[in-house]
């Protein structure tokens, strides 16, 4: 909400944007809820309201005819207890999700617990059932819910004079009519609304969309954050006020909360903000009369959320500037060594100087047997199943001089064989910033140079 206490934007100028907020009930009745963690969860869910957008505008940007008030946006916003950071995790719209049992807002029928995609709970249930339905997968307690429609969106980046945006790839959807060509963009709020709903430029789709809106949200905090708006108490008041025409938000979100989150934000700046999407174990999961869906990894997602729970960090430790690009990031790369040179204890040294560079090894290295009268292994091997070439040419680029050796059916799991040549790790990274464990990036790493 902005820097509210050290802008002296005081207890009065809150109290007159809270009267601007639409109320929803989105906690009554809510039984069985997970513990409170660390530091407070806000549902932040994106609608594509766009009652009051004028015909002329929806034309111009595509945004279709009558609104259908789905979510088109998930995510849970996680602000840490000591108020210095804030984790982004994207819930994807056609997200495998076991529904609770409850009333249709509309028909008012009974409806036991079933599978559904994610924004289905927003139609049959409002925001009640949408913050049960999430509050249910992640088992992350929401403290908070805030909904924000197409209208609201487009006028505040207008307010802030715009959002930059970057691309070193062309940007063309013909369903949005968007088109940024390679290059630095100064976004309007219809140009930024076809930015973030952007699903067709290429095959990643979905969740495509959602890095796009990740790294949207990133250029925002940016703008808000260097432009002054934040202590300027009449710009503050001019994109509040123009934000919160079309906002709605859960009865508790109040001025204590607004002026709470403003002290959260004094010393904000991208780099205090982190972004990820729950990890995806299977695309294209068919579900009888529901269609396709995206099914979460049971393991990493479980992973995810718990460090939400415990106010952990999720973006990675940041890696040398020295370090080498890799097609993929050595934190998603699991790896079992093996010494195959002979030597007392440089499986061990292998293992852990790749665990050192980020890389997930099995922490248990093993030995091959040497035959009466063989040789050691003078030169290292990685052995890789050729589906997972990319993460076997990132952990070879690690292991200077080593034999790539490709055998089918091995799996993901990579397996490296210290020879006598082996010297050391060298550090890799990434060449995409959305990296580590929970592919999380901090801001500063996805907003313009």
């Amino acid at each position: 909400m902005g820097v509210l206490a050290a802008a002296g934007i005081g207890h009065s100028i809150v109290s007159g944007l809270e009267t601007g907020i639409g109320r929803v009930d989105a906690f009554s009745n809510m039984k069985n809820r997970p513990e409170s963690g660390n530091g407070m969860n806000v549902l932040l869910v994106g609608t594509d309201g766009r009652d009051k957008i004028s015909r002329a505008e929806r034309k111009k940007y595509r945004l279709g005819g009558a609104p259908c008030h789905c979510t088109d946006t998930i995510m849970i916003v996680h602000i840490s207890e000591d108020r210095d950071r804030a984790s982004v995790v994207s819930l994807p719209r056609d997200s495998y999700a076991e529904m609770p049992e409850h009333i249709d807002k509309n028909s008012r029928r009974h409806h036991r617990a079933h599978p559904v995609k994610l924004n289905a709970a927003y139609a049959e249930g409002g925001p009640n059932l949408t913050v049960r339905t999430v509050e249910n997968m992640t088992k992350v307690k929401i403290d908070h819910y805030l909904e924000v429609d197409f209208t609201s969106f487009m006028k505040t980046v207008d307010v802030l004079g715009g959002v930059e945006i970057c691309t070193t790839k062309p940007l063309k959807d013909s369903y949005t009519g968007l088109n940024l060509p390679v290059g630095t963009h100064q976004l309007n709020g219809g140009q930024a609304l076809q930015y973030v709903r952007s699903r067709h430029i290429d095959g990643a789709s979905d969740l495509g969309r959602m890095q796009r809106q990740q790294r949207f949200l990133a250029a925002l905090i940016a703008k808000a954050t260097s432009s002054g708006v934040l202590l300027n108490p009449v710009k503050f008041n001019d994109v509040t006020g123009t934000l919160l025409e079309s906002v709605r938000a859960d009865k508790g979100f109040g001025t204590t909360e607004m002026l709470t989150l403003g002290r959260a934000m004094r010393n904000f700046s991208p780099k205090s903000s982190e972004f990820t999407t729950v990890p995806i174990g299977k695309m294209g999961h068919k579900v009888p009369g529901i269609g396709s869906t995206l099914k979460w990894d049971d393991v990493k997602s479980r992973k995810l959320f718990q460090a939400l729970r415990d106010d952990k960090p999720l973006a990675p430790h940041r890696v040398k500037h020295k370090a080498l690009a890799v097609p993929v990031s050595p934190q998603q790369i699991r790896v079992q060594v093996d010494n195959g040179a002979g030597r007392p204890g440089l499986g061990k040294r292998v293992d852990s100087e790749l665990r050192r560079a980020g890389f997930r090894t099995t922490r248990t290295p093993g030995t091959v047997p040497l035959a009466p009268g063989a040789r050691p292994l003078a030169r290292s091997v990685v052995a890789f199943d050729p589906r997972w070439d990319r993460s076997a040419k990132s952990l070879a680029t690690a292991l200077p001089g080593c034999e790539m050796r490709p055998v089918r059916g091995q799996g993901p799991l990579l397996k490296v064989i210290a020879g006598t040549d082996f010297r050391g790790v060298r550090a890799v990274r990434a060449e995409d910033a959305f990296q580590g464990e929970f592919g999380a990036v901090t801001g500063d790493q996805v907003v313009c140079r």
